[in-house]
């Protein structure tokens, strides 16, 4: 039964070639994405460096291949351009007007559109676990819909955020994702996209919960440094930070973060699972839990997409450090811990593969293993010194 089960999760997983029928609408897709892009270079050309243009056009071409691998994205991306377009309509280049009109101030303005994020991310949790013990397709469908909304308002709250550091001033604008606050906004955004495209593979919202709880905590998280830290308040880069691997280094180091962070979630629910079918097999959590095949599949390739992203990240640090401090490696203790970190997941996946470890070891190491991910994000900057203390709370 177990094998049985396990081949029809390989079946869910490999879906036909997303390049072997190219239709009208793919074509259409492409052109739009196109034209968006060209768009945005042609009105902000005058901001950007050659370098801040072969990441456009390389933005251009990925999201052309997002879209065509994975349908749902271009939805997504379509209603994320129509609501920033909206919002720059509104702005002009006033950035005052964020005080007095009615869109921009409740809806558009990218702290509006954060709360709105965190509002729908924290319904959206509630609503999964609803869905769980419920099993009802018409909740769990609003729990996918709540998170779709929530993920479009973040989005466009950092893109918006973007223009409205160019509206302070061209020497303050900057990509936004340059301290804690906005890191972890992207953290909760890319965790969930992980998440949605999980649950449309595999065609079960039964992990949803258990997901959105790592992206609630970074919402709680974001709340506090709003409120009692005044984080949210635009500030120029410092001058480490002035450089355009930023750009693509950390959207990297998120993609490995959101990762790590949605396999430790599920490792925890694989445990609370296996622990209640021993114990109480026909019991309501082992009868409405997500099976346990399902758990551990989705948290490997979770935390091998994770670790490919983390990887490239690391990559692209040491080429960074190269060009800021002169030396790809300085056993500074961000780069150590980051080590740290590639290292733990590298033997996972190494024991995975070789050793063919499945399970709850597995399970509890990936739980663990966001601990360190943690200390690795954080802790350096709040307990250790060094050439990367300047993402301190």
């Amino acid at each position: 039964m177990a094998a049985t089960r396990e081949a029809m999760l390989e079946q869910q997983w490999q879906p036909s070639s997303p390049w072997r029928q190219w239709a009208w609408w793919d074509g259409l897709w492409a052109l739009l994405v196109v034209a968006g892009t060209s768009g945005v270079g042609w009105l902000y050309h005058v901001h950007m460096d050659g370098y801040e243009i072969a990441i456009l056009i390389g933005s251009s071409l990925a999201l052309i291949a997002w879209g065509q691998y994975w349908k749902p994205a271009r939805g997504f991306t379509l209603a994320v351009a129509v609501l920033t377009l909206m919002a720059l309509w509104r702005y002009g280049v006033d950035y005052e007007l964020r005080k007095s009109a009615f869109l921009l101030k409740y809806v558009l303005e990218s702290q509006a559109a954060f709360m709105w994020m965190s509002t729908l991310y924290v319904l959206a949790t509630v609503t999964y676990f609803i869905a769980l013990f419920s099993r009802s397709e018409f909740i769990g469908q609003t729990a996918s819909a709540l998170t779709w909304s929530a993920t479009v308002m973040g989005l466009t709250g950092l893109l918006v955020r973007w223009r409205e550091s160019y509206l302070l001033g061209a020497d303050i604008g900057h990509i936004p994702v340059s301290n804690l606050y906005e890191v972890f906004i992207l953290f909760a955004l890319i965790t969930a996209l992980l998440y949605l495209f999980y649950e449309d593979r595999y065609r079960t919202r039964a992990m949803g919960g258990f997901a959105l709880l790592a992206i609630s905590g970074a919402v709680a998280f974001l709340l506090w440094y709003t409120f009692d830290r005044q984080a949210h308040h635009i500030q120029p880069l410092i001058p480490a930070l002035q450089s355009y691997w930023m750009k693509i280094h950390v959207p990297a180091n998120f993609i490995g973060y959101g990762a790590f962070a949605l396999a430790a979630m599920l490792g925890a629910a694989y445990l609370l699972r296996s622990g209640v079918q021993a114990r109480r097999p026909e019991g309501l959590l082992a009868r409405t839990l997500p099976p346990l095949d399902l758990l551990d599949e989705v948290m490997y390739r979770a935390i091998a997409l994770g670790f490919a992203a983390f990887t490239l990240a690391t990559i692209l640090g040491a080429l960074w450090a190269a060009e800021a401090w002169g030396g790809y490696w300085s056993w500074d203790p961000k780069e150590t811990w980051a080590l740290i970190v590639w290292l733990n997941y590298a033997a996972w996946l190494h024991l995975r593969l070789t050793q063919g470890w499945r399970g709850a070891p597995m399970a509890w190491w990936a739980v663990i293993g966001l601990f360190v991910t943690l200390f690795a994000f954080l802790g350096v900057n709040m307990f250790l010194s060094g050439l990367h203390s300047y993402g301190s709370l």
